[in-house]
């Protein structure tokens, strides 16, 4: 009997925790349906300052924190917290700290639409996830990202983790939406990311950096595309197409009797048998 394929879930936004978006509700559904289907799953998101610790039962796991992730030459403490969502037999983890993530609005608030730190917090977060597996000892087959804050990681899979033992054999698959592509980012923004492993030509394309060259970046590290919004802006689609990276189409995931999970579990298969 063969193993099942595991799935690891990087999204931005995960319903309940977040209201009800596109995004958020396929963080929810999609991990439940893979695992229904016979995949075995892990589900990440940001621990945002919004969501309420006490009403979704989040506590800290301790053998999982006490990292220190250090950017921008400082150092930032890494905090796993972990949830239950019981009606669906699936649990999420929380990637938290106090200085990204404590405040309570997600990526900017009425005096600063787009925070200054979103660079920090998405890098943050993409190696937090990272490390976190890691003292899991989970290897996933699939990594799916999903919303921009998940865009930084398939560029440290590749560069930094692929001869890891988790990670060597993990297959990125990147799901594109229509956001974030007028937000800008700092101008050292690329220095920010530099690990060992990481040169600068690796991110070329991040200049300027925004939202629009941050998803081309993720696209270059992936394995595959899911083009989850019928829009995704010129430039992100056009930077797809010419990837020549296996696609998998639009497919409504809000509508009724949505046959999207069976055709993203399908693309998982594609993807895995791709050498």
């Amino acid at each position: 009997m063969s193993e099942p394929t595991k799935v690891l879930y990087v999204s931005s936004e995960i319903f309940p925790y977040l209201p009800e978006t596109t995004i958020s509700k396929v963080g929810r559904f999609l991990p439940q349906g893979a695992q229904e289907r016979g995949c075995e799953i892990r589900s990440f998101m940001p621990k945002y300052g919004i969501i309420n610790e006490r009403r979704n039962q989040l506590h800290e796991v301790i053998r999982l924190s006490g990292m220190n992730i250090i950017i921008n030459d400082l150092d930032r403490p890494l905090i796993i917290k972990v949830s239950s969502i019981s009606s669906a037999r699936m649990q999420v983890y929380f990637i938290d700290n106090e200085d990204y993530f404590f405040r309570k609005h997600v990526y900017g608030d009425e005096e600063t639409p787009f925070f200054h730190d979103n660079d920090e917090r998405a890098i943050f977060f993409a190696r937090g996830v990272l490390e976190t597996v890691k003292k899991l000892r989970w290897k996933p087959d699939i990594i799916h990202c999903q919303g921009w804050i998940s865009h930084f990681l398939p560029l440290y899979l590749r560069k930094v983790y692929a001869d890891d033992p988790i990670f060597s054999d993990s297959k990125v698959i990147l799901s594109l939406y229509n956001e974030a592509t007028d937000c800008t980012f700092n101008e050292d923004t690329r220095s920010k990311i530099l690990v060992p492993g990481i040169k600068n030509k690796d991110m070329e394309v991040l200049n300027p950096a925004n939202g629009t060259n941050l998803a081309k970046l993720a696209i270059q590290y992936s394995h595959g595309i899911i083009m989850a919004e019928q829009e995704i802006g010129h430039e992100v689609e056009d930077a797809a197409k010419s990837s020549g990276l296996p696609t998998l189409g639009f497919t409504d995931t809000v509508a009724e009797g949505s046959s999207y999970i069976d055709e993203y579990i399908q693309f998982y298969d594609k993807i895995l048998a791709k050498k």
